[in-house]
Order: structure tokens, then C-alpha cells, then sequence
């Protein structure tokens, strides 16, 4: 096959995660194996939010679906994000996140000196579990726009996300990332950029990853400060962390698609609200 990829499709057994119920539409999670063979048949599991009123009219060609890729932190499973997933879902999105590292992948050894550090290979890793998961889901839903997607991590995701970015810009519609410690941000202004930033004195970002106010207003980049935990940042945070990103997230997706609009939802986690007590560093120009 092309690339030399040989894709085993195993559809999971993991069809049954709860739904996010709609006013009249549910969300649905499965759980899709695709195998690397040009990496040794690496198994890379990605998780797929969609609405089933979207899934029926995209099966029925007469939408295109918007993507939205997940990457999750180190040592996280990719089916933690589910209150980030539902936020995409809801608005039309088909969400696709991979699991990037594997019980039987050698734990990451940080190099202080080297290049982000010393964590590229799990970045480079992260990108080719992408470009596989978005290659081979084209076969699953062909009737979305695997070209142009919007990126979205957390922690080791989230430079995973902006080194995606960088390297492949012609391929990203908007990014967002919640607490990306090593990458730089993007900074060409090509698509808008949304971060949320912990309050957190364990984990610190690296100087020069957030640009200055100046170069934020200029590229499009939204930079929220948050009082919250770096690990708050996922299914397991409070309800008060995911409601307040829910909400921004939420805007920040009103402001930047034009054509998408959401369905009023009730989940657990709960409902999104309005953007709880957090501060704009530099809000992007509309």
C-alpha cells in the first residue's frame, strides 16, 4: 500500500461509552485499532466522537465534516478528554483522538540541554500517529475534511499539537492547547490559536513557548490565564476547571466557524456554561 502502511482496522468492542445526550441527538464514542506496519505493526487505538445526526447526513454525502484532532498528555489515555471531545461533537466536528504512547513503549527520559527537552521522539511519534489515524480514517468516514484540521492538546499533546502546526501548517484550520510546557507557539498568524495556562508551581513553562502580548495580538493568539491545576486540565478535574475551558473553548469555536453551530446538551460532565473567573492576556482581533 501506499507509504508502505498496511492498516489492520480492528472496530472496537468499546462501543458502548456513554452518550452526551442532545435535545434530540446523542454523541457517540467508539474506540478504532489502526496498525502501523511501516512501524512494526504499531497498534495505534484512536477514540471517535461524533453526533449521530452528523454521522447519518455525513454517511448520506451530504455533509462534509469538520476535524478535530485530540492528543492527550504523557502517561494519559486518550479517552481522558471527553469533556473537550463533546464541546467538538456537539458542534458538527467528527473528533478523533489517538493514543499516542503504549504500556510497552520505554518510559520518557527528560535531557535538560537537548531540543525540548529531549522529548522529540515522542513528538515525532505523536505526529506520525496522526498522519496514520488521518490517512486511514478517510476509509472509515471518507465525508470529512481530513486536509485542514483543527489540532488540540494537553501538557505533552498540546507540543505535540504546536510542533504538528509548525511542521505542517497547510494542514492545520485552528489550534488549541492547554498547558504546552516545551514547543513554541505558532506564530505566523496562518490560523488562530487558543491556550489555556495553569496556575501551577510544579509545572513551568519553558521561556520563549508563550510570545509576547505584542506578538499574540498579531498573530491571532488567544491566551487565557487560569487558576487552575496543570492536571486539572482533563476528565479528572474539577467540574469548575472543565466548565470555565468548556465555555471559552465554546466561543472560541462561535468566533472562528462560520457555518457550525451547536446543539444545546446535557452530560455528564455537565452542561457547558459560561466561561468561569478567568483572565485574557491577549485576546485575539476579530
Amino acid at each position: 500500500m501506499k507509504r508502505g502502511i498496511a492498516v489492520l482496522v480492528a472496530v472496537g468492542a468499546l462501543f458502548s461509552v456513554a452518550y452526551f445526550t442532545a435535545s434530540k441527538w446523542a454523541i457517540k464514542h467508539e474506540t478504532i485499532t489502526f496498525y502501523d506496519a511501516s512501524r512494526d505493526n504499531r497498534p495505534v487505538p484512536v477514540d471517535i466522537a461524533i453526533r449521530f445526526d452528523k454521522e447519518m447526513q455525513a454517511n448520506a454525502g451530504m455533509i462534509t465534516l469538520p476535524v478535530a484532532v485530540i492528543n492527550h498528555g504523557n502517561t494519559v489515555k486518550n479517552t481522558e478528554y471527553g469533556f473537550l471531545a463533546n464541546i467538538f461533537a456537539a458542534r458538527g466536528y467528527l473528533v478523533v483522538s489517538p493514543q499516542h504512547d503504549l504500556p510497552t513503549d520505554p518510559p520518557m527520559v527528560t535531557k535538560p540541554g537537548e531540543l525540548y527537552v529531549g522529548r522529540l521522539p515522542q513528538i515525532l511519534r505523536g505526529v506520525a500517529n496522526i498522519h496514520l489515524a488521518m490517512q486511514e480514517m478517510k476509509k472509515v468516514q471518507p465525508n470529512a475534511d481530513y486536509e485542514k484540521v483543527t489540532m488540540v492538546g494537553h501538557s505533552m499533546g498540546g507540543d505535540i499539537t504546536m510542533y504538528f502546526a509548525k511542521q505542517y501548517p497547510d494542514e492545520v484550520k485552528k489550534v488549541v492547547t492547554l498547558d504546552n510546557l516545551r514547543v513554541p507557539f505558532v506564530t505566523a498568524g496562518k490560523f488562530k490559536i487558543l491556550s489555556f495556562r495553569s496556575h501551577d508551581p510544579e509545572f513551568k513553562t519553558d521561556p520563549g513557548v508563550i510570545p509576547t502580548e505584542e506578538e499574540c495580538e498579531k498573530a491571532g493568539i488567544q491566551v487565557v490565564k487560569t487558576d487552575f491545576q496543570h492536571n486539572d486540565m482533563r476528565d479528572t478535574g474539577p467540574d469548575d476547571a472543565k466548565n470555565s475551558i468548556q465555555g471559552m473553548l465554546d466561543k472560541f469555536l462561535s468566533d472562528t466557524d462560520s457555518t457550525i453551530a451547536p446543539v444545546d446538551t446535557r452530560s455528564a460532565p455537565p452542561k457547558i456554561l459560561e466561561p468561569g473567573p478567568v483572565a485574557l492576556m491577549a485576546p485575539a482581533k476579530s
